[in-house]
């Protein structure tokens, strides 16, 4: 994806939350303002996931069914500037001693070019590096 600006350092945020449908309702409201909408919306396992974003159409803000752990993860995915930084991100992490959830791969269900490695930061949070490629 070429950008005429440098991109974010944040790509997306998820959080957990008990009751997504409600919680969509809630965010969409309250934000509505700010031109919060919903992008996308699928289902998990059964569940709904949802994604809201802002004017530019892409969900960068993401929610997801908390389960019934009461350790709820954090999600944040970085912006890679390319595949072999999200590689990059992958070595690193293994050197470091990191959790790998996802080695890095094309992640289709999300978009052709959408390509991220997923790691455990130390205090147990979903850490993501990615790059997005258009296809």
């Amino acid at each position: 994806m070429t950008h005429s600006r440098e991109a974010p350092l944040l790509d997306h945020v998820s959080i957990q939350v008990t009751d997504v449908n409600a919680a969509a309702a809630f965010y969409l409201r309250v934000l509505a303002p700010v031109g919060v909408r919903e992008a996308m919306r699928f289902d998990r396992e059964g569940q709904p996931v949802v994604g809201l974003c802002g004017p530019d159409g892409q969900p960068r803000f993401w929610l997801g069914p908390a389960g019934t752990s009461a350790d709820r993860e954090v999600h944040l995915a970085f912006t890679a500037p390319s595949r072999n930084a999200v590689d990059d991100v992958h070595q690193a992490a293994v050197a470091a001693g990191a959790q790998i959830l996802h080695a890095p791969r094309i992640w289709p269900e999300y978009h052709p070019g959408y390509y991220g490695v997923f790691v455990r930061d130390l205090d147990g949070n979903n850490v993501e590096a990615v790059h997005h490629q258009a296809p």
